[in-house]
């Protein structure tokens, strides 16, 4: 208490002590965004930006599908771009090298003929073999989907398909792991928004594409303006209600005819969606030939991709109902992050296969050491080298990425009709 005269002291108002909660997370959003762009400055100087290491002349042989001897009789012969070679002796090729190789050698067979296919993989749309487009989807966070999704977007570009990677997530994970950050790369109507959008300010798909460090990939880069396209379709439906249009076509079909504008440039298209099942995921799901539906064998995961699957049926009934398409040429569960030793594991990923047989891939994603710690510099296991890595951690890893993404590519080219 007090003494008698004495004045009573007041607290301290909050105001005083404490930011408003926006101010405080705007500056900790600053601030963050300024050490990453710090420290992408100190990973990959001079440029800050990302590029893709050199393939030996083992790793470009196989890519291409030809023997080591072989290549290197390519190149003292002088066919094909020529590699560079080391003081050691060793030679080394970029990925743009083994991509002119791949038409440098399909060039020698007739056109469309296996042995020319062998080579130079792309679709070939006189034979109908139409885009491929693959939409990677969960609302379960830390299901492995951005993981998945650039993974096999770049495996896809190692095997010569011309990918095309669209960051739905206005997170943009995607982007960053492909080289972009979007607070300070993108500056506004640059990400797949500015092609769907309903208002005059609407841009070509074309135009926002840009290309990444990866010869064959480019990305349709993904940042929080996404979010608008969440805002204002209400809006439109809304209106279209009030003066009886078909509002329903103005978000479900806007996605496929983005990608429409150019199918012509890509073989294979890989969403990664939103952890929601909102406008934009719902846009995917439409345009979307293929669907990976990406799950931790987790029972509390299991328990919510099984809402996310009611929720997405009932959604898409109403979609279709309104003639939307959605026959997809294939639908696959993909069991990430995967421990064989763990029993509970072991059970769950057991019980999935027994509800949904071949629906399951045949190999699940692993979890691994080594991709998460190429995730620190934000790399994917295809960018770093063996020799960072212990040998069995990489090898093991390495192993079960190239099971799934090639598990994924003999479904794309059964689709394409191709054996």
């Amino acid at each position: 208490m007090p003494k008698r005269g004495q004045a009573v002291s007041k607290p301290k108002s909050r105001s005083l002590e404490f930011k408003p909660a926006d101010e405080q997370i705007a500056a900790d959003a600053r601030l963050l965004s300024s050490q990453l762009q710090a420290m992408r400055q100190r990973l990959f100087p001079p440029t800050s930006s990302k590029t893709l290491r050199p393939f030996t002349s083992g790793e470009a042989a196989r890519l291409i599908g030809v023997s080591d001897s072989y290549l290197r009789q390519l190149s003292i012969s002088g066919e094909g771009p020529q590699p560079e070679v080391g003081p050691s002796g060793r030679r080394s090729y970029t990925l743009g090298d083994i991509n002119a190789l791949r038409r440098h050698l399909a060039s020698q067979h007739e056109a469309g003929s296996p042995k020319a296919r062998q080579y130079l993989k792309w679709r070939r749309p006189e034979s109908d073999e139409h885009l491929q487009i693959i939409a990677v989807t969960n609302f379960k966070g830390g299901s492995g989907k951005t993981t998945t999704s650039a993974h096999l977007a770049q495996y896809l570009a190692l095997q010569g398909y011309r990918t095309l990677a669209v960051d739905l997530d206005p997170q943009a994970s995607f982007s960053a792991l492909l080289g972009y950050q979007p607070e300070l790369d993108l500056t506004g109507n640059d990400t797949l928004y500015g092609a769907i959008r309903y208002d005059e300010e609407r841009v070509s798909l074309e135009s926002i594409i840009r290309p990444t460090y990866f010869d064959g990939l480019d990305l349709v880069p993904g940042n929080l303006e996404l979010q608008e396209f969440e805002h204002a379709t209400p809006r439109q439906l809304a209106e279209a209600q009030r003066e009886g249009r078909a509002g329903e076509r103005l978000f479900f079909a806007r996605v496929q005819d983005a990608l429409r504008e150019v199918e012509s440039k890509y073989d294979i298209v890989v969403i990664d969606c939103p952890p929601q099942l909102g406008f934009l995921t719902l846009g995917a799901l439409c345009a979307a030939t293929s669907v990976l539906v990406t799950v931790h064998p987790q029972m509390l995961d299991v328990a919510s991709m099984s809402q996310f699957l009611f929720m997405t049926s009932d959604l898409l009934q109403v979609v279709r109902e309104a003639g939307g398409n959605l026959n997809f040429d294939f639908l696959r569960y993909l069991v990430t992050r995967y421990e064989p030793h763990d029993g509970p594991q072991a059970q769950i990923a057991g019980f999935l296969r027994a509800q949904f047989g071949s629906r399951v891939l045949t190999n699940p994603m692993l979890k691994s050491t080594a991709l998460s710690d190429a995730g620190l510099t934000k790399q994917t296991l295809y960018e770093v080298a063996r020799e960072n890595f212990s040998r069995s951690t990489y090898d093991r890893a390495m192993e079960s990425l190239t099971a799934v993404n090639s598990e994924v590519e003999a479904l794309i080219l059964e689709s394409w009709g191709r054996v």
